[in-house]
């Protein structure tokens, strides 16, 4: 051998050398590998197939497989853990490529997104940049309230980026809890937190189970129903050391696995069905991937792998790798923006590969310009000052958008409202044609914050007027003067009836009746609730508040006694209204029947008329001719807001400068305050007059 080309050996030698301490103890280049996979699966399936892959599990196991592994080694040195460093230097390398991401995609949802989407994405923003999107996510995908909107979030992938910084925050923990019982016990390191882990992975585990079961639109972003892919990804670094298998078992389990991976999304549900039991699929396959990757120290490499472990490992695949944390940041913004400048539901496949190719770009100039120059290398921890700079710079890069974008959008149009607040005449002004700006601005605004735009009164239901049934309790509400006032009337049914509650309210202030107003979503009086699912337990909450409004004995009820129709005429009386008006009668109770609010599936009204959008419809299609209660003028006072909603025959969604709805259905409470003069004309001047 030549002087050359022994000089050329050693080189590579200690380049080699180099860059396995810098990868750190036990690196597996298949699993970088795996990550990549992972990443392409989440990317492909997201833009050409419309499914969730799976992938993301992956991500959530292996970071704990790798956070485990590092800590478990200091504790097996007797290093200290020294939580705060790792916190610290942990964010210091997740947030300057989110940061920058989120800024970006802030920036770009600023520009190119109407503003009826900009509220949730203010919130969304800085929910992403607390690692709390998940819960955000999971609190408005069961919340009945939530803004109704079509346009899916260009932030939304944040959700697995919270739930993992709320683990790497949870796990250093664990590892303190696990320290304490080695001093105390003299057990390993490895046997107390396989137990700790083992504890962790079945309660989250069956606890998911459930959720999902129950409530699988919270479950899926529910941090407590993922700490079991965490605790899998712990368990199995842990176990790894201690694993010998065959090489022609390890090449088939690892095959499995991979191929499992692969087709997990196309097999299951996995949006719809996760984080249950179905979960366990991408963590099983993922977990054999990995250990089959695992060699006995006495096998001779020269034996050769069958298992995938080499095209893991292979250039191609690890260049994917190297970038798999940003092109995960990038991918997603980039598909919603694409998807609603193209008005399109789902990417062509050259629309897709487009999509693809400037999210690999984009990744790569992150990963090099971003995310490079301020990585630590493996092992090291840096001085915390820099680290606290680091994390609060991307705290100022991010807030640098959100700020100015929030604020300045909300101060000029309070300014604009309270300038012109002569102009919101609501219900007793004249239809606005949205397209015709006239330097009014429309309240509700999108920069209202959303709660407003709900009916709700000043206190929670107390002394007579509160019930001991917890359905009934959890939505009553009363007026503070209830108490005292000579009249009480109830409002009682679902949203319908909560928004219309605002007209009672108006007036109600004149005439001095004090209110309680109980409710629940979905649930009317009708006798059948064809809307409501099982677990909305309606029928439950109907008898309970039936029997607590009796109890309270006021003046009058005011519910809705029709149901209209999507896009229908077919509006009907609610079923069981004789039987409702006998019981009421018996009790001596007054009733008035509400007509129901006209309604569409075709479109939300509150986005046309925040956009300025012409979306008017005719009444004709949307309700009877004739009210369908006409019939019932002597069993109750009727009340029908329809020549206001929509005069002349046309259902408005701006009227005298305020939002007549609030999505395909719900009056606006601001419109519907604006009412207060229809209902008392319809009332007359002595409805419950001493």
């Amino acid at each position: 051998m030549t002087v050359d080309a022994e000089s050329r050996r050693a080189h590579r030698a200690a380049a080699a050398r180099r860059r396995a301490g810098r990868q750190g103890p036990g690196y597996r280049r298949d699993i970088d590998g795996l990550r990549a996979v992972a990443i392409l699966l989440v990317v492909v399936y997201h833009v050409w197939i419309g499914r969730v892959s799976g992938g993301v599990d992956v991500f959530l196991m292996i970071s704990a497989f790798f956070l485990t592994g590092s800590f478990v080694r200091r504790m097996d040195a007797g290093r200290p853990l020294a939580v705060g460093s790792f916190l610290l230097s942990r964010f210091r390398r997740l947030m300057p490529a989110a940061a920058v991401v989120l800024a970006a995609a802030l920036g770009a949802c600023w520009l190119l997104l109407p503003e009826s989407a900009w509220p949730q994405l203010w919130k969304e923003g800085w929910a992403s940049l607390g690692y709390v999107q998940n819960w955000v996510l999971a609190a408005d995908g069961v919340d009945y309230y939530a803004h109704d909107s079509a346009l899916a979030s260009p932030l939304q992938h944040f959700w697995s980026l919270s739930v993992q910084g709320q683990v790497f925050v949870l796990w250093p923990v664990l590892f303190l809890l696990g320290a304490m019982i080695v001093r105390w016990t003299r057990t390993s390191a490895s046997s107390v937190m396989a137990v700790l882990f083992g504890l962790v992975f079945a309660g989250s585990l069956v606890f998911s189970v459930w959720e999902t079961a129950d409530q699988q639109t919270f479950a899926y972003f529910d941090t407590r129903a993922r700490l079991w892919e965490f605790a899998a990804g712990s368990l199995l670094a842990l176990a790894l050391p201690h694993v010998r298998l065959p090489r022609i078992v390890r090449a088939v389990m690892g095959w499995i696995g991979l191929l499992g991976l692969i087709v997990c999304g196309m097999v299951i549900d996995v949006r719809g069905g996760f984080p249950g039991y179905l979960a366990l699929w991408p963590i099983v396959s993922a977990a054999l991937v990995i250990l089959a990757g695992t060699r006995p120290r006495d096998e001779h490499p020269e034996l050769g792998d069958f298992g995938p472990g080499r095209f893991l490992a292979a250039r191609p695949v690890l260049a994917l790798g190297r970038d798999a944390y940003a092109l995960y940041l990038v991918h997603w913004p980039i598909l919603i923006l694409w998807l609603t400048a193209r008005e399109r539901p789902q990417a062509s496949f050259l629309d897709g590969l487009a999509i693809i190719v400037l999210s690999l770009i984009l990744a790569r100039l992150v990963t090099m310009l971003v995310e490079r120059p301020l990585r630590l290398p493996a092992g090291e921890r840096g001085r915390p000052w820099r680290n606290v700079a680091v994390i609060l710079g991307c705290v100022a890069l991010v807030s640098s958008v959100l700020v100015p974008w929030q604020w300045g959008t909300t101060t000029q149009a309070v300014a604009l409202q309270q300038q012109h607040r002569q102009a919101y005449a609501g219900a007793e002004g004249e239809p606005v044609l949205p397209t015709a700006d006239d330097g009014i601005p429309i309240v509700p605004g999108a920069n209202t914050p959303w709660d407003d735009n709900w009916t709700s009164l000043d206190e929670d239901c107390a002394g007579r007027f509160a019930s001991s049934n917890e359905l009934v309790q959890e939505h009553c509400r009363q007026t503070s003067n209830a108490v005292d006032a000579e009249r009480v009337v109830v409002v009682i049914g679902n949203s319908h009836a909560q928004q219309m509650t605002s007209a009672v309210q108006a007036v109600a202030q004149q005439r001095g009746w004090g209110i309680v107003m109980i409710f629940r979503p979905w649930c009317s009086l009708a006798a059948d609730h064809p809307v409501a699912t099982e677990e909305m337990r309606c029928d439950e909450w109907q008898a309970a508040a039936l029997e607590h409004v009796v109890a309270i004995n006021p003046a009058a009820v005011f519910t809705v006694v029709t149901a209209a129709a999507m896009d229908s005429p077919d509006e009907q009386v609610i079923a069981g209204l004789d039987d409702l008006l006998d019981m009421f009668d018996s009790a001596g109770i007054p009733v008035v029947g509400l007509r129901d609010t006209p309604r569409s599936a075709v479109t939300n009204y509150f986005t046309c008329a925040v956009e300025r959008m012409t979306c008017d419809f005719p009444v004709a299609g949307a309700l009877a001719a004739e009210n369908p209660v006409a019939a019932y003028g002597d069993r109750m006072k009727l009340v029908d807001f329809t020549p206001w909603v929509c005069p002349q025959g046309t259902c408005h969604v701006v009227i005298g400068h305020i939002a007549v709805y609030l999505d395909m259905n719900h009056v606006s409470a601001q419109f519907a305050r604006t009412l207060g003069p229809a209902l008392a004309r319809q009332l007359g001047e002595d409805f419950l007059k001493p």
